[in-house]
């Protein structure tokens, strides 16, 4: 009779939570982008978000939670039930270099998340104000090390991968120059525009903007290769001093998320990111979408190590460390 029941109540159970996963999404779904509104991150989730909706027949919600380099919010996206309808767009910031960076991370990238797809490749540009003395990279050196003293740069906030990016430019010249955090990377942009900080080293999905417009000078692409979408920036390899920086953009939930639901949210995703007009506004601001072969949940879960222990060296190495 005891095993009756039980076989019962188990396929009630199993009955549910097919019926569950069948009918997700039946209520809005919360993304949470972990900087403030206007930023990268904020650009490239706001676009990835609409279509997104449109796919699931449900409104994708954007809340910006900002801090800590980003892992405010995505602590809150971890602390999440994970059901499906808390989402985190995370970034190598997030879930990478944050690991060594901070002295006691919020959370674990590889256990307290569960991935769902990688999107895209964003390079960053070393961006300087347009009065700076220095007309190219090579010169931009030179003046670094003859005035690191005078001088300033500024971040999405410490612990960014706009902070980290000059962190490891620094490192490469031999330079000490002060940081200056800001609260986004708005605020950041407007200092340099304003001339109150001499570079940025800034995402290109938000930096392309002010290089088309004037507004700041872009020096070079701190990526292996140029980017299609400013194909007259030469890299800071090809312009003698091999220093990389980026970010990347991917989804996770919050960890023991169902198998079912982690696939409709991945299907959802890749949909969305392979969309053409989707596509095209990704690439007209210098975000790259992802191979097929790199849009994995499991190729996902594989890179986020793989990216935690390609920063670790880089990071110890310059000696920055967050509280």
């Amino acid at each position: 009779m005891k095993k009756s029941i039980i076989a019962a109540l188990t396929a009630v159970l199993a009955l549910t939570g097919a019926a569950a996963a069948q009918t997700f999404p039946d209520r809005p779904v919360t993304m949470i982008i972990p900087f403030a509104a206007g930023g990268p991150t904020d650009v490239l989730g706001r676009v990835m978000a609409q279509k997104m909706g449109e796919l699931l027949g449900q409104t994708v919600i954007v809340e910006n939670i900002g801090g800590a380099g980003g892992m405010t919010g995505a602590r809150r996206a971890a602390d999440a039930k994970p059901d499906g309808y808390t989402i985190l767009l995370g970034t190598v910031g997030t879930q990478a270099q944050s690991q060594t960076m901070y002295k006691k991370p919020l959370y674990n990238s590889l256990t307290d998340f569960t991935p769902v797809a990688l999107i895209a490749d964003v390079p960053i540009a070393l961006l300087v104000r347009k009065d700076l003395p220095a007309k190219d990279f090579k010169e931009f050196v030179a003046y670094s090390k003859a005035n690191a003293d005078k001088m300033q740069f500024g971040s999405a906030g410490a612990g960014s991968a706009t902070h980290l990016g000059c962190v490891v430019l620094n490192t490469a010249m031999g330079t000490n120059i002060v940081h200056v955090p800001y609260k986004g990377t708005g605020p950041a942009m407007q200092d340099l525009i304003g001339g109150r900080i001499d570079f940025l080293c800034e995402i290109l999905s938000t930096a392309k903007p002010q290089i088309d417009g004037g507004s700041v000078r872009a020096l070079a692409i701190m990526t292996a290769d140029r980017s299609p979408v400013l194909k007259d920036l030469a890299t800071t390899k090809e312009q003698g001093l091999d220093v990389q920086a980026y970010t990347w953009n991917a989804i996770y939930l919050p960890k023991g998320a169902p198998a079912d639901v982690v696939k409709k949210l991945h299907d959802t995703a890749v949909a969305a990111m392979n969309a053409p007009a989707v596509k095209e506004r990704l690439e007209s601001i210098g975000a790259m979408v992802v191979a097929p072969a790199r849009q994995s949940p499991e190729y996902l879960a594989k890179f986020t190590a793989d990216e935690i222990k390609k920063w670790e060296a880089p990071i110890k190495a310059s000696g920055v460390s967050v509280e």
